[in-house]
């Protein structure tokens, strides 16, 4: 593993899938060969998570590069110095979520993010959900959090969600 050029790496990877996306190949499990797969994999990374970028990036132009690359250095922090590089093997039951249109101290989408964020970090995520979807932009909008911002905040209060929840409507008041 390669951590130095991990960013160039990734980057590759990235702008792979945002061609092949806007060539109109679709389907995450075949855009990368075995040794990319190995990549993302030892890296806590799946094919999945740069198709949902490329998808958003070329169907919308968002979330871009930058934020993705932001995410997912916290996502590999997480995964080599948390889970010491070995995946769960779980994934979190989507229909157990709250709703959409859950709020917690008058925000909205907010009950969602956090368990979804919590998610994100363990590399639990079914491939129907992507943090950093249309609709959590729309909320990183609204409350001026950059999404990785929110993945960091949520990992240093993983167990404290009324820490997370006080810091979003400190910053959205701010806003």
């Amino acid at each position: 593993m390669k951590h130095y050029t991990f960013a160039e790496q990734l980057h590759a990877l990235y702008a792979k899938a945002c061609k092949l996306y806007a060539d109109g190949q679709r389907g995450a499990e075949s855009y990368f060969n075995p040794t990319e797969s190995t990549f993302l994999t030892t890296n806590g990374l799946t094919a999945q998570n740069l198709y949902d970028y490329a998808e958003d990036d070329i169907g919308g132009g968002e979330p871009g590069w930058d934020k993705a690359l932001a995410i997912e250095m916290i996502r590999r922090d997480y995964f080599l110095n948390v889970q010491g590089g070995k995946s769960s093997g779980k994934l979190i039951d989507e229909t157990k979520m709250p709703s959409k249109a859950d709020a917690i101290s008058g925000i909205t989408w907010l009950p969602r993010l956090i368990p979804k964020a919590k998610a994100k970090l363990h590399g639990e995520l079914p491939s129907s959900l992507m943090y950093c979807c249309g609709g959590d932009r729309r909320f990183f909008h609204e409350h001026d959090i950059h999404p990785a911002e929110f993945l960091s905040l949520v990992w240093r209060n993983e167990q404290n969600e009324t820490a997370i929840v006080d810091w979003v409507v400190h910053r959205s008041r701010a806003k």
